[in-house]
């Protein structure tokens, strides 16, 4: 089996990180791992961490809020507002670290996200543009581990499309 495509590239000029990954699954099963809470909280959150979707309204000017937390209790709480969704096609919206109710936390880097959902014959390939205000911002998210983080949730997706 040919191994599955996984690109993660960091672009200083443009303060974004550009994630393309291939998954062997159909479109509309991998537009709803990324869409219905029941899937995307079981691969969100890199393990042992778990996600925990608190609302969900996918649709133009709505809200993902939820939550990671960790096997010994400590909580990460975020709120996406999403922009755009194009079902099968595209979400985009912005993602910024909140308190338990919703607030938002001002002192740490908002970002603007564009996934996008292409079929390739059985598979399909998302591309996730994230981008940044600043370069700081961007270094902000980067030493907390993202890259590890979201690389480590995109393989569990994979692992999830085999059962």
């Amino acid at each position: 089996m040919a191994t599955l495509k996984l690109n993660f590239r960091i672009d200083r000029e443009t303060n974004s990180i550009i994630v393309e990954k291939e998954f062997a699954a159909p479109l509309d099963v991998v537009w709803s791992a990324w869409t219905l809470p029941e899937t995307l909280d079981k691969w969100w959150a890199p393990k042992p961490w778990k996600a925990t979707t608190k609302l969900m309204k996918l649709r133009d000017g709505g809200k993902w809020f939820y939550v990671m937390e960790s096997p010994e209790g400590e909580q990460h709480y975020s709120l996406v507002e999403y922009k755009e969704v194009i079902p099968e096609q595209r979400i985009e919206g912005v993602d910024a670290f909140c308190d338990e109710n919703g607030n938002i936390n001002e002192e740490l880097p908002k970002s603007y996200w564009k996934v996008e959902f292409e079929p390739e014959g059985a598979h399909t390939m998302v591309t996730i543009k994230t981008k940044y205000e600043k370069t700081e911002d961007l270094d902000v998210v980067l030493n907390m581990g993202f890259q590890e983080g979201f690389t480590a949730g995109l393989l569990q997706l994979d692992e999830l499309f085999k059962t």
